[in-house]
C-alpha cells in the first residue's frame, strides 16, 4: 500500500508530532488536512499550503464533525484519521488540581475516543480507511509524576484494541502509535533517564506513515523501546522497578522536574 493519495486528517496539527506527520505525509504525496484548538494551526497550515487547516476542539462533537465534513468536502472522502490531540500535566497526582485532571481525560482519551467514533461511521460503510491512534510508553509503562496522563494512554491503547476486535474483516485498520519521550514543548522541564535518548517529532512521523503504508496494531518509536518493554515485562516487580529508580525514570516528572519551564505549555493548554 502507498501513501502518495490518500486523504489523511491530522488532529493536534498546528506543532509537535502532529504538525511533522503532516509535513512527512504531505512529502510521500498525502492529501493532509490538519485541525487544532491552537491558532498556530492557520500559519502551520499555510506554510505547508495546505487546503484544509482549521480550528478543531476534539472534545467537541459537532466542531469535530465539521472538521471532518470540510476534510471530505474539499478534499474527498477521508482514508485516514490520526487522533494526535494530547496533552499532559506533570507534577504528585494527589495535588492535581480537579479541573486539570478533566482536561486531560477530555482531550487524551474522550477526543480519540469520539474522533475514532465519528472517522469509522464514515469509513466502515466504505469498507476501507485506517484510524492511527497516537498512545505513548505510557501505555504499557506506567510514568510518576504523569498518572493521569498514563492512564489516559493506557485507555488509548486499550480501547482501540477493543475496537478493532469488533471491526474484525470490515476493511478498516485500527493502530496505535507508542513513542517514547518526544522532543515536543510537551516534555519542557522534563529530567532525563540515564541510557535512553529522546525520540523527535519526524521519528513518530515516519511510523505513522510507515503503518499507513503497511498496517500493524501496535508500533513502538523506536522499536527497540518496545523490545525492552517487553522484556521489563518478564520481569518480577520489585527488580523492575528497583532498575527504573537506578535509570532515574522515576525522577523525570518529579523530583527532576523544573516546573517554571512548563509555564507556558501549561497556560496554553490548560493543564
Amino acid at each position: 500500500m502507498s501513501v502518495a493519495g490518500k486523504i489523511v486528517a491530522i488532529t493536534g496539527g498546528a506543532r509537535g508530532i502532529g504538525l511533522a506527520t503532516a509535513t512527512v505525509l504531505q512529502g510521500l504525496g498525502a492529501k493532509v488536512a490538519i485541525g487544532d484548538i491552537d491558532e498556530a494551526v492557520a500559519e502551520s497550515g499555510e506554510r505547508l499550503g495546505l487546503e484544509v487547516c482549521r480550528g478543531l476542539d476534539v472534545t467537541d462533537r459537532q466542531s469535530f464533525t465539521e472538521f471532518l465534513d470540510a476534510v471530505e468536502t474539499q478534499l474527498g472522502p477521508l482514508d485516514v484519521l490520526v487522533n494526535n490531540a494530547g496533552i499532559a500535566a506533570a507534577g504528585n497526582a494527589v495535588d492535581e488540581a480537579d479541573a486539570v485532571t478533566q482536561r486531560v481525560l477530555d482531550v487524551n482519551i474522550f477526543g480519540v475516543i469520539l474522533g475514532t467514533k465519528l472517522a469509522a461511521q464514515r469509513m466502515l460503510p466504505r469498507g476501507r480507511g485506517h484510524i492511527v491512534n497516537i498512545g505513548s510508553i505510557g501505555s504499557v509503562q506506567p510514568g510518576a509524576g504523569l498518572a493521569t496522563y498514563s492512564g489516559t494512554k493506557h485507555a488509548v491503547l486499550g480501547y482501540t484494541d477493543a475496537v478493532r476486535l469488533e471491526n474484525r474483516g470490515r476493511g478498516v485498520h485500527f493502530s496505535v502509535i507508542m513513542p517514547t519521550l518526544t522532543n515536543t514543548e510537551m516534555i519542557a522541564g522534563f529530567g532525563h533517564t540515564r541510557g535512553f535518548k529522546n525520540a523527535e517529532p519526524e521519528d513518530v512521523a515516519r511510523a505513522v506513515a510507515g503503518v499507513i503504508a503497511k498496517p500493524k496494531p501496535h508500533v513502538f518509536v523506536p522499536r527497540s523501546i518496545g523490545i525492552a518493554l517487553k522484556a521489563h515485562r518478564f520481569m518480577p516487580q520489585p527488580i523492575a522497578e528497583a532498575m527504573g529508580r537506578a535509570l532515574g525514570s522515576d525522577r523525570i516528572c518529579t523530583s527532576d522536574l523544573q516546573a517554571e519551564k512548563r509555564e507556558a505549555y501549561a497556560r496554553r493548554t490548560g493543564t
